[in-house]
Formats: C-alpha cells, structure tokens, sequence
C-alpha cells in the first residue's frame, strides 16, 4: 500500500486575493481590505505591493489613508463564500477527500493524495499542477507535501511557494520554523520565551517527561507536532456544488458597458466551472444591487444547456438592453443552473439545422422589441373559454405527433380580431347575418352550445356558440362559427371551416 500524503493548500490575504479574483485591473495595484464599520475599521488584508509601502495590520483607516497610492477596498463576505467555492472546486479535481484547515483572514484546505501519483505523477508535479489551476482561478497559495497532515499544515502555513518533504525529514524540514507556527496562546508562547525556545526544533529537542510535567499533555502535542509525527484522524468535507459569482464594484456602475465588462468576467469563470464537471449553463439568474439598497434582478433561459461564452454574453446584453438598471449598480451576482449538454445527430441526407444559439438571440431581439411576455409558445388554458392561451418559454423537444397524417381533416380557420356581424333570429335561432360586405341567409344552423365561466371575478364571460352553413348574396356557400357574448349582446364571426 502507498504511505500516507498529504498536499496543504494556504491561502494567505484571502479577503483580498478574493475580491481582486474578477477585478485583474486592480492586481497590478497596491491594495487593502478593511474590515469593521466606521469609524473602527482597521486593515484586515492586502496584497504584497501595499505591504512593500508600508500598509500593516491591524491598521485603521485613517492610517492606510495617509499612505500615498494606497487603494482601500471594503471586505466583501459573499465575495470571499463564492472565491472559496471555486478553490474547493479546483481541489476537488486532484482528491475527493478535502479537510477544511482555514483560520483568521487565509483559506486553507489539506488534500489526502495518498495514492495519486499513478494519475498526478509524483509530488513536485502534483504540487505544480495544483498551483497552476490556482492561478488559472485567480487565487494564489503556498503548498506544502508531506506523508504527516500537520507537517504539511505548519509548513504551508509558514512558507511561500511549493515545499515538499520528503519522508522522515519532517523534523528536520520544521526545525527552523519559529514557535508560533504552532498557533499557541499567548502565555505559552511567552513561557517559552522566557525558556529561550524560540524555533521548533529547539521545542522538539526538549525531553518530553520534563516538558509534560510542567506545561500538561498539551506541551506532548505540540512536540510531536514539531517532530513531525503526531498522528490525525482526516475528517474529509462534503462542498455543495452551486454556481455563483459575485462581485462588488468600488464604485456604482452607471455604465451598461463598464457592467459588461465585469459580466464578462464572471460568465467566463461560470462557463468554465461547469465545463470541468462535464456540465452546462442552463439558466443564469442575474441580481443587481443598486444604490438606495434595492435589487434589480433579471434571468437567462436559453434553449438548449450552452457553455458558449459568446453566446451567453449576448444574450445577457440582450436582457439588460431590454430591461436596464433603475440606478447605479453596487453589486452584481450571478447564479446558474446546471444542466446536460445536449448533442444533435444528423441524418446523412438531412439538411443542416441552425444552431439553436441564434434562435436564442433571435428571441432575445424580439422581447427588447415586442416585450416580454409576446414571445415563445402557445400553451392552451385548462378552461373552456374561446381562444384562451398563454406564452411560455419556448423550448426544444416534446414528443413528435404520431397521428396519420392521410386521415380526413376538418380545419378550423379562426378570425383574429372575429368580425362583428348582424344577426336575424326566428324562434331564437339564427337565420340570416350580415358583415361589411355581404349578407349571408343561414341554410342549417346547428346549436346552441352555451358555456361560461369566471362569474366569481371580473373576468366572468358567458358565450352562445352555433355552426351554420350559409349561402351569400354571390352565391357561395360558406361553413362558420357565430358566437354570441351573453354580456355585451353583441354577435361574432369567430371562424369559418375548409
């Protein structure tokens, strides 16, 4: 069996690396992260450039300002949840079991990649590879490797870059690493000093009955965790896979232009993370937060399932053409849905189909011209009244009809608006009617067929339906449907049949 390996993965300033993951114009940039309200904020995080001028934590406001050059960004929790979200997700390629280590401002994670060489190669290339997908995501982290989980926790935790130790030289790998790296509190670590112990391998030189004896069983701990060898019981985390990026602006965005961008961006990390768990972009919900503290909020249905970047990005153009923000916009989140994606197979003689991406767009162009709610199917209401029906989303597939094509039919051809007509009665039956152009003596009139319906509401109708066979002042014969409107008394040619 292979010997036990472990890959610890530390990302330190992580409130920062977080919000500056979808805003890479900023990398470039010195820059803080202040944490607490006004007027007790202090820096929580930063980014190496600010450092180098002289930002420290915990520093307030008034400080980091007086630092020349200095951008001061506001820390965003939901920013950091969805930058989590994307580190454990790019872990998740390389091992199933993840074990959360996080603490204070850095995410932290440990892999158990115990027998993953045979796919990853050993560990300096799986280290490498793992640092590659972090920088592909926008995040940026030291890793350690080791056959002893806190070996690889202390030692990521305290270095930069890649470390990997080999087996049994954890002691030694740990022996220059300051006392602190062992998170002790502050009287134990005063203790200590006081001691003159001040790396780990002095810790670990200490004899272990006279150390217990003074400090308790927790000084055997923090030994063995020197020495490299204090055992741990992994206790993997199960993520909950949900697509959503958010990003929050330093200023409000009045622009559509300036909110494309910054959509772009995060439709592109959207596309992308699905892609890597073989799935697609079915829906796409869209939330704006607003200056004034309201939400604009807006969808994407497409089709078909898609991970065309292009053709997602149009058609959240589209959407916010047709419905544009009330006022600037502080915030954008975007959360969508995956799906299968779906793989036409055409016929050998069948001629090509258009993509159903320009059918999308074709769509979207029409609800900025017509609006929503005039664009998609035609779905029949469970009720009896006349030419009831609603718009429904159009989408691909259903079943083909399956009825014989050569059987007699009787088509119904209905007039859209019906044609207001006069109608003679006799014995309360139809027997002559008139439109703008001609007047028509009924031969056979078969009815009435009453229905009503809504008499609870507003909406309450009542119709009497008859089909008549009648012949016109030229001569021509005609099959029609006349409805009378119990409400208004008032006669319509509905419809005629061929």
């Amino acid at each position: 069996m292979s010997r036990e390996l472990y890959a610890c993965i530390h990302a330190a300033e992580f409130p920062a690396q977080a919000l500056l993951r979808l805003q890479p114009q900023l990398r470039a940039l010195p820059v803080a992260v202040l944490d607490g309200h006004a007027p007790l904020e202090w820096v929580c995080s930063m980014n190496a450039r600010a450092r180098r001028l002289g930002a420290a934590l915990p520093m307030t406001r008034v400080e980091a300002e007086a630092i020349q050059d200095l951008r001061i960004l506001h820390r965003s929790m939901e920013s950091e949840a969805a930058a989590r979200a994307v580190l454990l997700e790019r872990m998740a390629s390389f091992s199933p079991r993840i074990e959360d280590t996080s603490f204070g401002t850095a995410c932290a994670c440990v892999l158990d990649i115990t027998g993953m060489e045979r796919l990853f190669g050993p560990p300096d290339a799986l280290a490498q590879r793992i640092r590659a997908a972090l920088i592909a995501a926008g995040l940026r982290a030291a890793i350690a490797v080791s056959g002893n989980f806190h070996a690889a926790r202390i030692m990521a935790r305290a270095s930069r870059g890649i470390t990997v130790i080999a087996d049994g030289e954890e002691a030694r790998t740990l022996a220059s690493l300051r006392v602190q790296a062992l998170g002790l509190s502050d009287d134990y670590a005063e203790t200590f000093a006081l001691w003159g112990i001040r790396t780990l391998g002095e810790l670990a030189a200490l004899p272990e009955t006279e150390l217990v004896t003074r400090l308790g069983q927790e000084a055997r701990v923090w030994r063995d965790m020197a020495l490299g060898v204090l055992p741990h019981a992994f206790r993997p985390m199960e993520p909950e896979f949900e697509l959503t990026e958010f990003c929050e602006f330093e200023t409000p965005l009045e622009q559509v232009e300036s909110l494309l961008f910054a959509g772009a961006r995060m439709m592109d990390c959207l596309v992308e993370r699905a892609t890597r768990r073989a799935m697609a972009l079915a829906s796409i919900a869209i939330e704006m937060k607003l200056e004034g503290g309201q939400v604009h909020r807006g969808s994407l249905r497409p089709a078909l399932a898609s991970v065309d970047r292009k053709f997602l990005l149009k058609l959240l153009q589209l959407e916010i053409a047709a419905h544009p923000p009330p006022a600037a916009v502080t915030a954008l989140i975007l959360t969508a849905e995956a799906g299968q994606s779906s793989k036409v197979q055409l016929g050998l003689f069948a001629p090509q189909t258009p993509e159903p991406s320009r059918l999308d767009v074709t769509l979207a162009r029409l609800k900025a011209i017509v609006g929503d709610g005039r664009i998609g199917s035609p779905v029949l209401e469970d009720t009896h009244r006349p030419g009831s029906f609603r718009i429904e989303i159009f989408t691909v597939g259903g079943k083909p009809d399956t009825q014989q094509a050569d059987c007699p039919r009787l088509a119904l051809r209905r007039m859209r608006p019906p044609a207001p007509v006069r109608v003679a009665l006799h014995a309360m039956r139809p027997v002559s009617f008139r439109d703008r152009e001609h007047i028509y003596d009924v031969t056979a009139a078969y009815g009435p067929w009453r229905t009503s319906g809504c008499w609870w509401s507003v909406e309450e109708w009542t119709a009497e339906e008859w089909d008549v066979l009648a012949v016109n002042d030229k001569g021509a014969s005609v099959a029609c449907l006349l409805v009378c409107d119990g409400l208004r008394k008032e006669w319509r040619l509905e419809a005629f049949y061929d």
